[in-house]
């Protein structure tokens, strides 16, 4: 009997052992577990990350990671113990095995890992690719689809991922970006998100991010959550927090879960779907410890913990390494595989995306072996667009890289507009990955001002 293209093997969770880092040599069960010890020992610069790992890596990968850091990078370093040790899982970490390792991949880029010259970032890349900070309703809340809004309620997350989309504004500034700043305090902020949706019955969906929620005081997270359980039009949360794989530890704190508790008792009375959306690109992210989490949520009554990666190459962009992480979720956590989007078209990004017909290949690889409702969609997340499943493309040049797309809403920016739903909007795949003519026709085009084609 002939193999099948993917054979599933049930695997079972494992916690990699800590103490295979010299830096964590020390550390006690109970320190790995406590959320204020990850935190006070996040790795922030080559210099902590040298304590980690000591000589286990050559100096030529620390070398590696400075010049990123003080070139190319869009992030700055924050790397709790958690995320570390899902790097190289198993055995003693070598630099080879950490160039190849697909968390270190996106989570710790080195100034190797990004293409050279004119391919390290499309001539459309932008800081913010997607435009949200156009579609604020109000500082920080992004009304870009008709009944969904992005509640942005701070600028910083527990660690922080390479390729970014919101690297504009999250994180520290790095030297080659100057990070943008919110203006109003927090709690102006918030104030005037929960007045706009009180003065817009039209939205009844909201997802609380940021950064990401597990970085906000937890009595503010929850003032907030309860104030949008308090508009009636509002009938789905979305709590996002990567920090459920990166930084468990948090979500399992007594405080946190009684006060998520008392949250999903209220949404559950009211009829509101509460849920918690991670972020996890590969299987071995997923241990014993974020099962732990996903599960402890649901059990004090959240309706839903989901993830949403981002298609990364090296990291998980073969059908093989995309089902294997959907089945360490589903089988492993609960967590239902949902999206994986495109990576966004932000600067020194091209070395992570792939093409858009590569992304269409992965969807029809991956159909079939998982439930229908836990088989994820792999979207392209479209500026002036939004999410459109990768086979709703309208035409695509192939040789050119070019995808026209269009859509059947007027975005926040666009109520005015009689000509919105008529107007196509272009992507592009990575110009490394076209042929030889495609190739030369962006070279022979590429300037600043490059007007689209079509």
């Amino acid at each position: 009997m002939l193999e099948q293209p993917y054979e599933y093997t049930a695997r079972e969770l494992v916690e990699p052992d800590w103490r295979r880092l010299p830096g964590f040599a020390g550390v006690t069960d109970e320190e790995w577990r406590s959320a204020q010890w990850q935190r006070a020992h996040c790795v922030k610069n080559v210099r902590q990350l040298r304590g980690v790992y000591g000589d286990l890596l050559d100096e030529a990968f620390y070398a590696d990671l400075e010049a990123d850091q003080t070139g190319a990078a869009t992030m700055s370093l924050l790397l709790p113990p958690q995320m570390l040790n899902t790097m190289v899982p198993t055995g003693t970490p070598t630099t080879a095995a950490m160039l190849a390792d697909p968390v270190r991949r996106y989570m710790l880029p080195v100034a190797s890992d990004r293409l050279a010259g004119d391919y390290a970032s499309h001539p459309y890349a932008s800081r913010d690719s997607l435009h949200e900070h156009e579609m604020w309703a109000v500082e920080g809340l992004t009304h870009r689809y008709p009944t969904k809004v992005l509640a942005e309620l701070l600028s910083t997350c527990p660690q922080y991922c390479g390729h970014c989309t919101r690297m504009d504004l999250v994180g520290n500034s790095t030297p080659a970006v100057p990070k943008l700043k919110f203006e109003l305090k927090p709690v102006d902020r918030q104030g005037a998100m929960l007045q706009y949706l009180r003065d817009t019955p039209g939205v009844r969906d909201v997802v609380v991010s940021g950064g990401d929620v597990a970085n906000l005081p937890f009595k503010n997270l929850e003032a907030f959550v309860a104030g949008l359980l308090e508009i009636d039009s509002i009938r789905d949360i979305r709590l996002a927090s990567k920090a459920l794989m990166g930084l468990p530890q948090h979500w399992l704190q007594g405080e946190v879960l009684d006060g998520m508790g008392r949250l999903a008792a209220t949404a559950r009375a009211r009829g509101v779907s509460l849920a918690v959306h991670t972020h996890v690109n590969a299987a071995q992210s997923v241990t014993p410890l974020v099962a732990e989490a996903a599960r402890a949520l649901l059990a004090v009554g959240v309706r839903d913990v989901r993830n949403q990666g981002v298609l990364l190459e090296g990291v998980n962009a073969t059908a093989g390494q995309l089902l294997d992480l959907c089945f360490a979720l589903l089988d492993g956590a609960s967590i239902t595989p949902y999206y994986f989007y495109m990576c966004d078209m932000i600067p020194s990004a091209e070395h992570w995306r792939v093409s858009l017909a590569t992304a269409q290949t992965l969807q029809h690889d991956v159909m079939g072996y998982l439930p229908g409702f836990a088989t994820p969609r792999i979207v392209c997340d479209v500026p002036y667009v939004g999410k459109r499943w990768v086979h709703q493309v309208a035409e695509y040049d192939r040789e050119l890289g070019i995808s026209y797309w269009t859509k059947n809403y007027r975005t926040g920016i666009e109520r005015t507009d009689e000509a919105a739903l008529d107007r196509r909007h272009t992507y592009y795949d990575p110009i490394h990955t076209l042929g030889p003519e495609g190739r030369a026709w962006w070279a022979a085009h590429r300037t600043p001002q490059l007007t689209p084609v079509g």
